[in-house]
């Protein structure tokens, strides 16, 4: 988060405005002319007595800002620290869920699909096979971009316009989700189906070889005879 960022998060914080008020109930009693001299040093008591209280009570300013803040990952050195970084940061916030915002089928769908997408990981690296170009490039993003946005995005929806307000597609917000990780979830599937079925071919061939080198023959060559005949009388 920014310096900006954080000074206005401090400046609007509910135990700043409470430090505020003390401070300025002292400084009216010393305008009155009932403190004396000591007004001074008293509204200073009173503002850091204002913070203590208004932290105790209100709680303290978050320097973090939201908690969907922190899904913002980019495809940038080791791919698979990129991916694990990505489904650690969306699986906290799925299982923090603010404000009950995902329902709890969704909520585990979301969790089962990051599971998923941690074993295409490991299957990725001990595979033979290899996946396309294009392919590679969307069993990353999901992890790193596609599925965080999705849930950013959803995330900033107040949660009672998201589960009544039809939109543009004539869908709630919540069934778009939903729709959006039933994609997600086929990709994923895909991708480790194309694995899959590349190593069982690879696995069949080295078979079929195996068969061929160690196979006994299924005609044993003639014996040679090398012994001469007695010419005729």
């Amino acid at each position: 988060m920014r310096t900006s960022e954080r000074l206005l998060r401090l400046l609007t914080a509910p135990a700043h405005w409470l430090a505020l008020g003390m401070a300025a109930a002292v400084l009216l009693l010393k305008a009155l002319g009932l403190l004396g001299g000591a007004g001074l040093a008293l509204a200073a008591l009173g503002y850091v007595a204002g913070w203590a209280i208004g932290a105790l009570w209100l709680g303290l300013p978050s320097w973090r800002g939201d908690d969907w803040e922190a899904l913002d990952f980019k495809d940038e050195g080791d791919a698979r620290e990129a991916m694990e970084r990505a489904l650690q940061g969306v699986r906290r916030l799925t299982e923090y869920n603010p404000d009950n915002r995902i329902p709890a089928s969704l909520q585990a769908r979301v969790l089962e699909l990051c599971k998923s997408l941690a074993e295409l990981l490991q299957q990725w690296e001990r595979s033979k096979g290899s996946l396309s170009l294009q392919d590679s490039f969307h069993a990353r993003h999901i992890a790193i971009s596609y599925l965080p946005e999705a849930l950013n995005t959803y995330l900033s929806i107040p949660a009672r316009y998201a589960t009544t307000k039809l939109l543009d597609n004539g869908k709630t917000a919540v069934d778009t989700f939903k729709d959006t990780i039933a994609e997600l979830e086929a990709k994923v599937g895909e991708l480790g189906d194309d694995l899959a079925a590349q190593d069982a071919h690879a696995f069949l061939v080295h078979s079929r070889f195996l068969q061929q080198k160690f196979a006994p023959s299924a005609v044993e060559a003639p014996a040679l005879n090398l012994s001469k005949k007695e010419p005729k009388s």
